[in-house]
């Protein structure tokens, strides 16, 4: 991925989707007005900070990327394997109940919260349609990464081979201890060819530890998905750029991820 710095705000982005005619960021913890735990670009609205410091980090967002807040659509997510297809009726709004939102809507801005859970953008440029997912493990359980490629193909058109997939900075398996349930949860409701991948399992330590990236990224590729690219940026070891729910005790913020097809 590559690093950017402007306006006092470090996003990265990637490297596959330069000239793409999307604009489209993987915003670190850096650049806001938070304090505390929340410190200092928490986009997150229920973790427990200030309002307006949210409205503010949120009001700097905009401002560089140009939008204002009326153009962007936002999920309130669940852990589920729903996804929606959104269009300019619901610009400013948020959509309850989702964990993915596609649209071939110019200058429509998509913008999802995480904090160790998997951002997952999907880019069809054949269809000139675009798609952020937010997994974490019982969205992977629930087939949230299936119902994805499902949704382009029924509202776009998409073929899996049209699809470009980025995975961004989330917990990884050098971090992500869980118990013998989770491991079982996932494994057993992704494709079959996945769940008999013993590599995306680590025992050290007396523990299980899950690589959720790895898991997306072979999930894909079992449904047709080639071109894929993956930040390999652990959350939990890099607290200083983002923000992680495991790592801090479950008392943080939410780093933004956003994506727009330009007009």
């Amino acid at each position: 991925m590559l690093r950017h710095s402007a306006n006092g705000l470090v996003f990265y982005q990637f490297e596959g989707l330069g000239g793409t005619g999307l604009t489209h960021a993987l915003l670190t913890r850096l650049g806001g007005v938070s304090q505390g735990p929340y410190a200092t670009l928490n986009l997150g609205h229920t973790v427990g900070d200030d309002l307006m410091a949210v409205q503010e980090n949120h009001r700097r967002v905009f401002a560089l990327f140009g939008v204002d807040r009326r153009q962007v659509v936002s999920p309130y997510q669940v852990h589920s394997a729903h996804i929606r297809l959104v269009g300019r009726e619901h610009a400013g709004t948020v959509q309850n109940g989702t964990d993915g939102l596609l649209t071939t809507t110019p200058g429509l801005m998509l913008l999802f919260r995480f904090a160790d859970c998997v951002p997952l953008l999907l880019w069809d440029p054949v269809h000139r349609a675009v798609g952020l997912v937010h997994v974490g493990w019982r969205g992977a359980a629930n087939g949230v990464i299936q119902a994805a490629v499902d949704a382009f193909a029924r509202h776009a058109g998409s073929r899996p081979e049209d699809l470009w997939a980025g995975i961004g900075p989330a917990i990884g398996p050098c971090c992500y201890r869980v118990g013998p349930e989770v491991i079982a949860a996932v494994l057993e409701s992704v494709a079959p060819d996945v769940g008999l991948r013993r590599d995306l399992v680590h025992r050290r330590d007396d523990g299980l530890y899950l690589d959720l990236p790895g898991t997306v990224q072979a999930e894909l590729e079992a449904r047709g998905v080639r071109q894929i690219e993956s930040s390999g940026i652990c959350t939990a070891c890099h607290t200083d750029e983002w923000f992680s729910h495991r790592a801090e005790g479950g008392r943080t913020g939410r780093f933004g991820a956003l994506v727009m097809l330009d007009r």
